[in-house]
């Protein structure tokens, strides 16, 4: 004979009409057909844009952060010295220049003519 299923004292369980996935912006949904790492580097970038705030300025061209994608790939998020955006140079790419050191993304880079420092 099955038993009867306990009543718990406390706080009550929350409805199961809420819709969750309202709360959910459209730029998660714009990430849906995308992979699952570029999506998630695109929420770390969104992330470290809202953490930073006004500090880009100050911080621009700096590498923030490395990561170890697999045994033979590195990635870098970084803020580009001439667009000031958050980076990843698996993404958009990434130069740095020989004499100052400074991070670039792979567009600006072009546009100022900026080669690799590595030959």
């Amino acid at each position: 004979m099955p038993r009867p299923k306990k009543k718990h004292v406390g706080r009550p369980a929350k409805s199961r009409s809420d819709n969750y996935f309202e709360d959910a912006g459209h730029e998660e949904a714009e990430d849906e057909d995308l992979p699952s790492d570029e999506a998630g580097r695109r929420k770390i970038k969104k992330n470290y844009e809202e953490l930073l705030g006004i500090r880009i300025e100050k911080l621009r061209g700096r590498i923030l952060n490395r990561e170890k994608i697999n045994k033979s790939i590195d990635g870098v998020y970084f803020i580009c010295f001439e667009c000031k955006r958050i980076c990843h140079n698996l993404d958009e790419g990434w130069i740095e220049e020989a004499g100052t050191q400074n991070s670039f993304c792979g567009t600006c880079a072009k546009t100022k003519g900026i080669r690799s420092s590595a030959a």
